[in-house]
């Protein structure tokens, strides 16, 4: 059994409803931050467990939870004649697998209104039960926020009926490895995980050695001395006032042991360690191994490649027969577990790269220019490092001295490969602009990018004028519609040989040299404190 699919609605950033489905065994999210990745996750677990953060949610509802733009729809219509109803939160898991194990969450009580299994999680205006209260609010005019004091949750198969996570057959598990919270010393999420993993009898035999360790503590002479100076000092006459431990509770063990590794305490061992053993031990815990659909949020923090490598390694080896969704900033987790795999968020829109035309291009890319690409703002492709490095500088005299990357613009070399990442970029609906030159073929270039002449996200920056001369290089005529022609153009030939410290006595000399040091010549102008005029074209390609 697998989740096919989730679809999610008002839930943090998804204000009108978006639509993931689900690889039936390992599922890689990449995304910048913000995007949505750890709302999936969290979307997922809850709509299985009912638990957010480790809490049943039914008891820590806050308007928090809603989408921005829904709530303040919402509270803007209450000052009008047609107010809206209370929003709401849906996450709806769309099931597959055996059909007898799935066939009480059968049926159409989902939001595409067929018959298949599933559930619908709900944070929901509990009308039975608040009606009236709220008609009288929304009279009075003094809600600000959506009133979840009024609101209710409720778990319901596709059956329509009400049902637990005990009734669903996919147990899930949640691991965020780079949580960190400490209580008296120890690591609550170390703590609780080994606690996970001992079995009854275990625990009991630690309880009792935890407890005879306290006992001999409060018999300890010196406390009974030090005990009864406390009580001479505060004056009571018939009650005893002592310091002591906790012995209450059975389970006191749990809060006041510390976790060591080597001898040294958790929380002193590296931050790459802590979160290695962290997802080891959260994997191996009981309920977890019984767990069908894995959530790893961002397993590549504090990592090295090597600790990172190991750790995946562990996690495809031990957990491949499960569902596995992983989210990620990391290109090497991405390249590691495959792109197959990769499923690219980005202002809830989603692309995967198996689906693309250009498919097999990226999977022999390093994957890190196609994370470079998804992550960015807005990027600006170009084809090769001179061009990089002009574009960059061009930028920076435009905007103070900072690069583009300061301002969320990632300048990424493609090589010739512009119209494989004007795909991802379309689908991705990323703001593209493309710096080429025409070669002399402005025909060309416009049959080439025909498919983003009317495009919102794409620019293509181009120089319109097709310049030619008498040069030629070793009997074939020079071009000169590439970038470093124009830059001459829009430039003197003096300031030029000052840059480069050449001494070119003519236009066509320092045309060759140019042509002939690409890299070198645009490297001297990218560091020369001397700002040098640009062609419209490259200005076109920085503007907003």
């Amino acid at each position: 059994m697998k989740i096919a699919k989730v679809k999610i609605t008002n839930f943090k950033c998804y204000g009108k409803t978006f639509t993931l489905v689900l690889n039936e065994g390992l599922n890689v999210i990449v995304g910048a931050n913000e995007s949505g990745k750890t709302t999936i996750l969290e979307a997922i677990y809850l709509a299985l467990t009912g638990l957010l953060h480790g809490r049943p949610l039914k008891n820590d509802l806050t308007s928090y939870l809603f989408n921005l733009s829904a709530q303040e729809m919402y509270v803007q219509s209450l000052a009008t004649s047609s107010p809206l109803p209370p929003p709401a939160i849906t996450i709806e898991l769309f099931f597959s697998g055996d059909s007898n194990e799935l066939a009480e969450l059968e049926g159409d009580g989902n939001s595409e209104r067929r018959r298949a299994s599933g559930v619908v999680y709900k944070i929901e205006f509990d009308e039975e039960n608040y009606k009236g209260p709220y008609e009288e609010l929304v009279k009075a005019g003094v809600l600000s926020s959506i009133p979840v004091e009024y609101y209710t949750t409720t778990m319901r198969s596709f059956a329509r009926k009400g049902i637990t996570a005990r009734n669903i057959p996919i147990k899930s598990a949640l691991i965020d490895s780079s949580n960190s919270r400490m209580q008296n010393g120890s690591d609550v999420y170390v703590s609780r995980i080994i606690r996970d993993v001992l079995e009854e009898n275990e625990r009991a035999s630690i309880s009792q050695a935890h407890r005879k360790l306290k006992e001999a503590f409060v018999a300890d002479p010196n406390l009974k001395m030090i005990n009864e100076r406390i009580t001479q000092a505060a004056k009571i006459t018939k009650k005893a006032v002592s310091i002591s431990v906790d012995l209450s509770s059975q389970t006191a063990w749990e809060s006041s042991l510390m976790t060591y590794i080597d001898l040294i305490p958790f929380q002193y061992i590296g931050k790459g360690e802590q979160c290695v053993i962290k997802t080891k031990l959260a994997l191996s815990a009981k309920k977890h191994t019984e767990a069908t659909a894995i959530l790893l949020e961002e397993p590549e923090n504090h990592l090295s490649h090597a600790r990172l490598s190991e750790l995946i390694a562990d996690l495809t080896d031990q957990h491949g027969q499960k569902q596995i969704v992983i989210s990620t900033h990391s290109s090497f987790v991405a390249n590691k577990l495959g792109l197959d795999h990769l499923i690219v968020l980005r202002d809830a829109e989603v692309a995967r790269i198996s689906e693309l035309d250009s498919s097999d291009f990226f999977k022999k890319l390093s994957g890190y220019d196609t994370l470079r690409l998804t992550l960015a703002d807005r990027a600006i492709l170009v084809e090769g490092d001179s061009d990089e490095l002009i574009v960059q500088r061009a930028y920076m005299d435009a905007n103070g001295g900072r690069l583009p990357i300061q301002d969320g613009i990632d300048v990424i070399s493609v090589g010739t490969a512009f119209l494989r990442f004007l795909e991802l970029a379309n689908a991705l609906k990323i703001p593209v602009a493309v710096v080429t030159d025409n070669d002399g073929d402005i025909a060309a270039v416009e049959r080439k990018y025909a498919s983003y002449k009317d495009s919102d996200t794409v620019r293509i920056c181009v120089d319109p004028t097709v310049d030619t001369g008498s040069l030629m290089i070793k009997d074939k005529p020079f071009n000169f519609n590439t970038l470093e022609p124009k830059i001459l153009q829009a430039n003197d030939r003096t300031t030029l040989n000052a840059i480069f410290k050449t001494s070119a006595k003519t236009d066509d000399e320092l045309r060759i040299h140019m042509r002939a040091n690409k890299t070198e010549s645009a490297l001297a102008i990218f560091g020369s404190p001397t700002r040098i005029a640009y062609p419209d074209y490259i200005l076109d390609a920085i503007r907003p």
